[in-house]
This record gives C-alpha cells, structure tokens and sequence, in this order.
C-alpha cells in the first residue's frame, strides 16, 4: 500500500515538471517572440506613450500680387494651450484662467477635463495676456507661438484669396484651391513623460522643424484691383442695387487683373459677415445676360454670313415667332436700321430675327465655341459651367437667346467671349495664378497664356470691334466712353429670373450690365460691370454700368501706360453733335453748349433716350439739338426734404438719402464733406443728391 502511494507521488512530480518545463519553454518562446520579432514595434510604442508631441504649425505660403505686394501671410501669434493630464486642479485654474482669458470659468475647466493630449484654450493672445499667464505659472498650462493668417489689405479682393480658419486650414477662395501647396507640413515638439502624463526631469525632448508652404503669386494688380472696388461699391450705392460686381481681365493673355464685388468682407473677421459675401460670384454664379449677349450673337450672325455690316433690317416692333411674341424695349420701334444701328439701338427682335436665321444647331455650335455651357477651367473652387439650349430647343427658345433670354452664362463667361472679339478672335483660357514658389524663392511651377481655340475669324473680330466701338459712340453706351482711349462696348438691361418661374417684375427686378473693352483699335483691358437687382428708374446698364466702367477704365489704362490718343479735330468750322443718349438732362444740356450747340428738350425731362441731330452729324455751330426723354423718369413725384449726410460714409449717405426717395451722385471717397443741395431742400422724389466724399484727417 506505501508502495503504492509512493508511485503515485512521483507519477504526479513527474507530471507536475514535465508541465513546468512545458510552460517554461512556452514562456522562453513568448519571452523571444517580444524580445527579438516585436523589440523594435514594442520600442516605438512605448516610446510613443512617454513622448507627447505639441505640434508646431507651419506657416502658409505668401499670397502675393503680380507685383510682388502681399496679399495674405502668417504672422505668428502667442497661444495658451493646456496638458489636461498635467493640470492638477482644473476648477481652480479654470477660475484663474477666465478674467484673463475673458471667457466663462466652466468653458475652461470643460476644456480642461478633456481627455486630449493638447487643449488649445486661446489662439491669438495679446502680449499682456501672454504675460499674465506665464506669471501664475499654473501647472499644465503653457504658452507656444502659433501662425495664423492676416490679410494686411482688409476686404481687398477677399472674394478671390478667401480665408484660411483658426486651423491654419484654407476655407475659402484661393486659399483653399491652392491649399495643398499654400499649407506646408506641421512639425511638433516632444518631451519624454511618465505614464500619468507628467514631464520627465531630464527626460527626451525632440523638436521637428516645421516646413512652410509654397507662395502664390498671382494675375491680380493690387492698384486696379483697389480702383475696381472703389468704383464698383460708388456703382451699387448710386444705382441702389443690391450688389454688383467687377470682372477685369487683359484680352490678350486670360490674366484677371481685378474681380471686385460689393458689398464684401473681411478675411480677417469672415465670422463676422454674411456667409453669401464670401461667395465669388463672376465665377460661381450663372445669370442671364440681357443685352451684352448682344455682341456674341452678332459675331455669330457676321462669321456665318447671315448678316453683313451693310445688313438693312426693319424693326417689326413686336415680333411673332415660333408661337411667342418679341418686342421692342422702345414703343413704335426703331424703324429702318443697318446692323450696326440695330447693335447701337439694342433692338431685340433683330437679333432674334438674327439667331433664327443661324438656325438652333449653327448658333449652338458658336456658343459652345465662345465656352459658354462648360467650365472655363479657372483655378477656382465651385466654377459654374452656365446653362445653354439644346441645338433641338424650340424656336422662340434660340431667338430669346439671340437678345440674352433663356441662357446662363457667367460674369468670366461674358469676359471670355468679349476678349475673343478684343484679340482678334481667339478664345483665351482665364488664370489668376501665375506662380508658385518654394519659400526660398524658386520658381515650382508657373502658368502662361494658353489658347483654347479660335472662334471666329480676324476679320469678323476687327468688325464687330468697330460696332461696338459705334454702340459707345452713337449709341446706348455714350456713358462708358473715356477721352483719348476709345472704349469699345455692349449695354444690358435683363430681367431677373423669378424662382417660381417667369420674371420678377415691378421695383428691383433688372440687372444693369457693361460689357467692354479698350483701347478699341488694341485692346489690353476688357472687362464686365454688373449690378443686380437695381433700384432706379429707369435701370438700364446704359445709365448705371456704364459710368463704373468708364471711372474703372481711365484709371486702369493709364497706370498700364496705355497713351491716350489725341482727339480728332473737325477740318472746318462745323461741329460733330456728341452722343448725350442715357445722360440726365442737365448733363447733356452741358455737353451739348460746350460743344456750341443749342437744346431743345421735348417731354418731361430725365434720362435723354434721343437725339436730333444723332450723334458725329457733322453741324453748323449753333444747331439746336431735340432731346427727347425716357418716360420712366423722376424729379415729379412727391416733395421731400433733403436730409443731412454730413460725415457720413458713402453707405450711410446712400441708405438715408434712399429712405425720403432720393438718388445719389458720389463723387471722391471716405466721408461725406459737402453736399448738394444743402440739408433741408426741398426736391421730388427722385431727384439726386450730389455728395462729395474725402479721407478723414488725422
């Protein structure tokens, strides 16, 4: 029985040691496998637990103009971060925090309890701020330089450079298409710590160098983009529009040198303003042009033959076509017309009649050309390709879209097209940027004039310059015309599409437009005003474009060095009548005795819509001239007294000046310094205000 016993003992050691050894060996292999296969991973991972990194932004590329002026940059401001681990009593540094901070005490300690390796309680803090925080010296709250961007420039072209958030990520605009270049690549800082989060005395401390982003150096001209916007906000507050905007581009390259929109923003508070001011809308937004798609369907109908400039047509006042009816703007019509006249009196039912003669599939085949109903290819985030007809669409569709009716195009669209006609016919592709650099200045990759295709001949772009040249001369666009420099150009008045279809009618429902280019005989500027939804009468693109494309021309022309053509003068004594058509009637009658001439002005006066003689009738000095007026017009309603504007910004002057019925005339900038008549005049509604405007003095 002992015997017995004893066998089981040793049978039980036995199995008792072959089980250690069995683990043991287990264990020996577990022990290799982590301690030779997995020492590096396993290395790296605790290494990784005991360095925590705080990241060290980089800095965005430069945003610069053409001419090398910033546009955006960073600047490296302080900011307060914490360590949530490291922060021993977050109540009682919360309570320290907020005056300092001037945020509430349960914000911070919420931000404090967070379970994050970095709390950033503050981005941009003033040099007091940062000093009174170093000084509590509080356990887990630190002070580190952090790069955010600044616009030194204020509102100047932010529709096009956008904005950049409080991440140093770009948001907007060209800061955000260009957003993999501009942002660089984030470095850190690493301090060894132990596994409550605490710093190790003595311990690691690694820094990895933060490597900025490439610069973008652009087609924008700081100086005419400030004219654009100076102009284009003067344009809105006059015409009482809700917005307007200005597209400026060089025809012969596609380089945009200014893209002005009123009213705009401030990159550096975008919270602070409208989220539908950032938008960019000559690019990202699609209308119908009215009658500046005037000069696309005459380029059309002269490439393919259907008309000539000796064309003669016979306004049919309203015209019945293919089930609808088209009329003309002018009660009983223009009559007999050649084509430049018919361009020159803006005559709707000739160009449908025009476009029905291409037929849908030829005039289609021309707009596709010009690019309208596809995407330009601008490097710009959210362009709109527009909206064209079918070749099939039915006939009052093609012939609507002959005078601008029935199609979408955009304000870049409406400039590619006219630069076409300004270079001598060839489609340019539009850019905003020229290059972009490393940090160190070397160029990485730059952008040049690029043809996309030719769309009508040299010698149908050399005619259709001089229609247009004629429209300014003798026509609607007597306003745009500049001394010396020969503007060349197309008036629009288009109705605003309604969204529940139809058009909006009543107050407010047209936009004005001006498309144009000069010098005509060489074109280097070419470029697109628009105001929506105007709030004048009559609202027509004559009245209130053309004078913003004028202002912005003359300037811009003569910063590009563009000399000024002496004016032609008559060989004997007799005088060429001037172009008064869309001038007020004191503006005229000024004009007209200037030049020795006597008025006659039949009909209640306003806006002169013409003229016996016409304009460039050569006559004798002393000729009376008829002036014949719009019979939407103003100066014969309801008395008002003038109100005061002193000091006011252009703005407030036209918003209290708008209010009692009444119209401004701006003329310099910065606030208002005198205005005629004086405050408490008596007018009609309608009347204008002239106001003049300086910088305040310092």
């Amino acid at each position: 029985m002992q015997r017995l016993s004893w066998m089981m003992i040793r049978r039980r050691i036995a199995i008792i040691f072959v089980a250690a050894v069995f683990f043991l060996v287990l264990l020996s292999v577990r022990l290799s496998y982590l301690q030779i296969v997995q020492a590096d991973r396993l290395a790296s991972l605790a290494l990784e637990q005991r360095l925590r990194p705080v990241p060290l932004l980089a800095q965005r590329g430069v945003i610069y103009d053409r001419n090398m002026n910033t546009l955006a940059a960073s600047m490296s401001f302080e900011a307060a971060y914490a360590i949530p681990v490291e922060v021993r009593d977050p109540e009682e540094t919360a309570r320290r925090l907020a005056p300092i901070l001037n945020r509430p005490v349960e914000e911070i300690e919420a931000r404090l309890r967070r379970q994050r390796a970095v709390e950033w309680l503050k981005l941009r803090l003033t040099p007091e701020e940062a000093d009174a925080i170093r000084r509590l010296d509080l356990p887990g709250i630190g002070i580190q330089e952090r790069p955010l961007r600044y616009y030194p420039n204020g509102s100047l072209a932010a529709q096009v450079i956008g904005f950049a958030g409080i991440d140093n990520q770009g948001l907007e605009g060209l800061e955000r298409q260009f957003e993999s270049y501009l942002k660089g690549q984030d470095g850190m800082v690493v301090q060894e710590r132990d596994a409550t989060g605490r710093t190790i005395p003595a311990g690691i401390e690694r820094r990895i160098e933060p490597v900025h982003g490439y610069d973008l150096v652009l087609t924008i001209d700081k100086v005419i983009q400030y004219i654009a916007e100076r102009e284009i906000e003067r344009g809105v507050l006059e015409a009482n529009a809700d917005w307007g905007l200005f597209l400026g581009v060089n025809p012969k390259t596609g380089e945009i040198l200014a893209l002005a929109h009123y009213p705009t923003f401030d990159p550096n508070d975008y919270a602070a303003y409208p989220p539908e001011t950032w938008r960019n809308r000559a690019i990202t937004d699609y209308f119908e042009p009215g009658s500046t798609f005037k000069m696309v369907t005459g380029a059309a109908a002269l490439e393919t033959g259907v008309a000539t400039l000796d064309s003669v047509f016979v306004d049919p006042v309203t015209l019945q076509i293919g089930g609808g009816r088209v009329s003309c703007w002018r009660p009983g019509g223009h009559g007999r017309q050649t084509f430049v006249q018919a361009m020159e009196n803006s005559c709707n039912p000739i160009f449908a009649l025009l476009a029905d003669a291409m037929t849908g599939e030829r005039f289609h085949k021309f707009l596709t050309a010009f690019g309208f109903g596809s995407r330009t290819g601008i490097q710009f985030p959210g362009e709109s390709p527009g909206v064209i007809p079918e070749p099939n669409a039915r006939v009052l569709r093609w012939a609507n879209v002959g005078f601008g009716q029935g199609i979408g195009a955009t304000a870049l669209q409406m400039v590619m097209a006219a630069s076409a006609i300004a270079n001598g016919g060839e489609l340019m592709k539009p850019y905003l940027v020229k290059e972009i650099r490393a940090p160190d200045g070397t160029v990485v990759e730059s952008f040049s004039p690029q043809v996309v295709r030719r769309v009508i001949s040299a010698k149908t772009a050399e005619e259709m310059r001089g229609v247009l040249r004629s429209v300014v001369e003798n026509g609607s666009g007597r306003q745009a015309d500049v001394p010396g420099y020969r503007v060349a150009g197309k008036t629009g008045t288009a109705q605003i599409a309604s969204p529940q279809g139809g058009y909006l009618q009543g107050p407010k429902s047209n936009m004005a437009s001006f498309l144009a280019f000069a010098p005509a005989d060489d074109p280097v500027f070419a470029g697109i005003v628009m105001l929506y939804k105007v709030g004048q009468e009559p609202s027509y693109g004559g009245i209130w474009a053309a004078p913003v494309f004028a202002r912005i021309a003359e300037e811009a022309l003569a910063y590009l060095g563009v000399p000024r053509r002496e004016l032609e003068e008559a060989a004997d004594d007799r005088v060429r009548v001037p172009n008064v058509i869309n001038m007020e009637f004191p503006d005229a009658e000024e004009v007209l005795l200037a030049h020795g001439l006597t008025v006659q002005a039949e009909g209640q006066r306003g806006f002169v819509v013409e003229q016996t003689p016409p304009p460039g009738t050569r006559v004798e000095k002393g000729t009376r001239v008829i002036l014949t007026f719009y019979e939407e017009h103003h100066g014969h309603g309801a008395h008002v007294t003038v109100p005061d504007v002193l000091g006011r910004s252009m703005k407030d002057a036209a918003m209290v000046l708008a209010r009692e019925g009444l119209r401004i005339r701006i003329e310099g900038t910065g606030y208002a310094v005198r205005q005629d008549p004086e405050p408490g005049t008596q007018l009609h509604e309608g009347d204008a205000v002239t106001v003049i405007f300086a910088p305040p003095k310092d």
